[in-house]
């Protein structure tokens, strides 16, 4: 039998339940053939973030455990690929600390060690509370477990059934609503978006930024950004922007909407389009015009930017080859330039 070599090898010679999450660029399911492929070095990360391929891994290595949760960032070579020497290193610790044979994984009285392997694990990373309460909505919604006891409340605020105080609100219940929602109750939000305070929205979006929404809600969401950026609330703007970012009904016209108009594209805004926009940067017209606008801002991180986005398979060779093809004296040949005299 082959040693265990990998992260897929573990789930698979353990016989753990496991469900695999993308936890960088938005929450999402990841199958274990992603994830299989990719440690073979057969695939880049398709949802890279900040130059790791950030995961989480829900599991139970016996059905009547509670499941156990990994977060792990993962690096990536320049190509996308796995840096395969950290998770090496992990999988060696994890061997380590269960034994080494495969057959005793599942029943080791070890097990309960596992959750010792990510204290001064350097592939541990700890996500943000809204990337934390809508991974916990998706797996208990996957899972087939009940909503948290938030669930109820926030549904009734958020659709307008019940006036609660909205400091009562927790957000596991809002990113229990955002996961959970039906079609009818996206158009009951969609009316009562324009009532929600700030202090609501925003913590909302957060949530629905990693959904696919109803043309509704979506425009009911660009709406209310369009209205955040006449009076200066730019902190509103960038919130409805991520919060369609999975959309796609009126995403794309929305975001190149605001890429020609030169006054609404600071850092934060486009920051927010390549977090949870990107898809709709897949476009011969909307991409230049993106890395335009990033070039064209002092302030913006024009390198780190441009450099995140060429990790994504999909977009990697449109924005080299739009780098590659700038005049020289346009923004981006001006920014390429300063960055090479930087060297």
């Amino acid at each position: 039998m082959q040693p265990i070599a990998t992260l897929s090898d573990f789930f698979d010679r353990s016989g753990a339940e496991v469900r695999l999450y993308h936890m960088g660029r938005r929450i999402a399911p990841c199958t274990p053939d992603v994830l299989a492929t990719f440690e073979q070095g057969d695939r880049s990360w398709p949802a890279p973030w900040q130059g790791e391929a950030r995961l989480a891994c829900v599991f139970r290595l016996h059905p009547e455990q509670e499941p156990m949760i990994w977060f792990l960032a993962l690096p990536l070579d320049e190509q996308g690929q796995l840096s395969a020497a950290p998770r090496d290193a992990f999988v060696q610790r994890l061997l380590e600390t269960l034994g080494r044979s495969a057959e005793r994984l599942a029943s080791t009285p070890q097990a309960g060690s596992i959750d010792n392997l990510m204290k001064d694990n350097p592939l541990a990373f700890t996500p943000s509370l809204p990337l934390q309460a809508m991974l916990h909505a998706r797996a208990s919604a996957d899972l087939d477990a009940p909503a948290s006891q938030h669930h109820e409340l926030a549904e009734e605020y958020l659709t307008g059934e019940h006036d609660h105080d909205w400091q009562a609100l927790g957000l596991q219940g809002l990113a229990d609503v955002a996961v959970r929602h039906d079609a009818a109750l996206a158009e009951r939000l969609a009316a009562r978006l324009d009532d929600l305070p700030n202090e609501v929205l925003h913590p909302l979006c957060y949530c629905l930024e990693h959904l696919a929404l109803t043309p509704s809600l979506a425009a009911a969401l660009c709406r209310r950004g369009e209205r955040a950026a006449e009076v200066g609330d730019l902190e509103t703007l960038c919130a409805c922007v991520r919060a369609v970012g999975a959309s796609q009904a009126v995403t794309p016209a929305w975001y190149s909407d605001l890429l020609d108009d030169p006054a609404a594209c600071g850092p934060d805004l486009l920051a927010a389009m390549a977090a949870r926009g990107w898809e709709h940067l897949e476009d011969p017209e909307r991409l230049p015009l993106f890395l335009t606008r990033l070039a064209e801002h002092p302030q913006a991180e024009f390198s780190a930017l441009a450099r995140d986005l060429a990790l994504i398979p999909r977009l990697r060779l449109p924005v080299l080859m739009t780098l590659r093809q700038a005049d020289p004296g346009s923004a981006i040949g001006r920014r390429l330039s300063g960055l090479t005299d930087q060297r």
